[in-house]
C-alpha cells in the first residue's frame, strides 16, 4: 500500500497541485504513515481519534466534531479484479475532516473518485468552499455507486444467459458474489443516507442557501441508489430461487429416469439367474434368449434416456 500525502487548491477555476498546504486547500491523504498523520494532527490541531476512525476498514458512516474539526464518514464504492479475472465490488470508508480552513480525506487506498477531483475532471470545484466541496465530493461518490449498480445488473444479466445454457457451479458462484456486493451497497447506502440527513439538519455544518439545492441532489442520487440495489438485489433473489428450483426439478427427473433404467436391466438378471440355478445345460432354442432380452432392455434404455434429452 503505498502511501501519498498531496495538497490541491482551485487556482482561477482549475485544480492545482500544491507544494505544501495553505489556506482553502484540500488536503488528500491516502494510506498516510505514522509521522504524517502525527504531523497533520499538530499542524490542524485534530482529534487523534478522528484519523484513527478514518483509518479503520470496519468504521460505518457517521458524523463527529469537536471545538475545531467536523469528522464525517462515508462508504465509497470499491471494484478490485479477482485472481480469476472476475470483479468483485464491495465498500470502503473514506473519512472527511472539516477544519477550520481546509478539508481533508483520509482514505485506505486509491479511488477514483479522487481521482477526478485531483485531475480536475469535476467542474465548479472550489477548494476554499469548504461545505461546497464536500457535498460535491459526496454527490460525486453517490453517482459512482450508481455506475457501479449498472455494472452490476449487466454482470448478472450475462451469468443469467450462461446459466440457461448449463447449470454450473462457476455460474452460481459468480451470482452469489454478485448478491453479496449488492449487500454491500444497499447496507452502505442506507448509513450515507442516514448521514446526510443529520447533515441536513444543519446543526453539524453550517450552510449557505446555494448548498441546500447541492445537498438535496445528493440525497436524490442516494435514494436512487437505494432503490436500485434494492431492485436488483430482490431480481436476483428471485432468479437464484428459480434456478434452484430447476436443478431441483431436474435432479429428480434424473432419479425417475435412472431408477426406471435400473429395473428395466435387472430383467436379464434376474432370467439369466433363474436358468443358471435351476438349468444344468441350457436347450440350444433358448440358447439366444437372454442376449435377445438384454439387448432389448438397452434399446428400451437408450430410448427412454434420448426421450429425456439425456444423451
Amino acid at each position: 500500500m503505498t502511501s501519498m500525502l498531496s495538497y490541491y487548491k482551485t487556482v482561477a477555476d482549475r485544480m492545482q497541485e500544491l507544494p505544501a498546504d495553505e489556506p482553502g486547500c484540500w488536503i488528500s491523504c491516502i494510506a498516510p504513515e505514522d509521522e504524517e498523520i502525527s504531523a497533520l494532527i499538530k499542524r490542524f490541531n485534530i482529534d487523534p481519534d478522528f484519523f484513527r476512525a478514518a483509518m479503520d476498514d470496519e468504521e460505518s458512516p457517521r458524523i463527529d466534531q469537536d471545538d475545531n474539526c467536523t469528522l464525517i464518514i462515508v462508504d465509497i464504492p470499491v471494484v478490485e479484479k479477482q485472481k480469476s479475472g472476475k470483479l468483485f465490488y464491495f465498500t470502503r470508508p473514506l473519512g472527511i475532516i472539516m477544519t477550520q480552513k481546509n478539508v481533508l480525506t483520509v482514505s485506505l487506498q486509491e479511488n477514483p473518485v479522487l481521482d477526478e477531483f485531483a485531475d480536475g475532471a469535476v467542474q465548479d470545484v472550489q477548494t476554499n468552499l469548504k461545505t461546497r466541496f464536500v457535498l460535491q465530493l459526496m454527490l460525486r461518490i453517490a453517482s459512482r455507486y450508481l455506475m457501479y449498480l449498472k455494472q452490476i445488473n449487466r454482470m448478472s444479466d450475462a451469468v443469467e444467459q450462461e446459466l440457461r445454457k448449463s447449470m454450473k457451479n462457476n455460474e452460481l458462484i459468480q451470482l452469489l458474489d454478485i448478491e453479496k456486493s449488492l449487500v454491500y451497497f444497499s447496507s452502505s447506502l442506507k448509513q450515507n443516507e442516514i448521514t446526510l440527513e443529520k447533515i441536513m439538519r444543519g446543526r453539524v455544518i453550517k450552510f449557505y442557501d446555494e448548498d441546500q439545492d447541492l445537498l438535496e441532489d445528493v440525497l436524490i442520487e442516494v435514494k436512487q441508489a437505494i432503490d436500485m440495489s434494492n431492485i436488483y438485489l430482490n431480481i436476483l433473489s428471485g432468479t437464484m430461487d428459480a434456478f434452484a428450483s430447476i436443478i431441483s426439478n431436474n435432479l429428480n427427473m434424473v432419479m425417475k429416469v435412472l431408477a426406471s433404467i435400473t429395473l428395466i436391466i435387472s430383467i436379464p438378471t434376474v432370467v439369466a439367474g433363474f436358468y443358471g440355478m435351476n438349468v444344468a445345460q441350457m436347450p440350444v432354442p433358448y440358447f439366444w434368449f437372454p442376449l435377445v432380452l438384454s439387448g432389448a432392455c438397452i434399446l428400451i434404455a437408450v430410448l427412454i434416456l434420448k426421450k429425456k434429452n439425456m444423451m
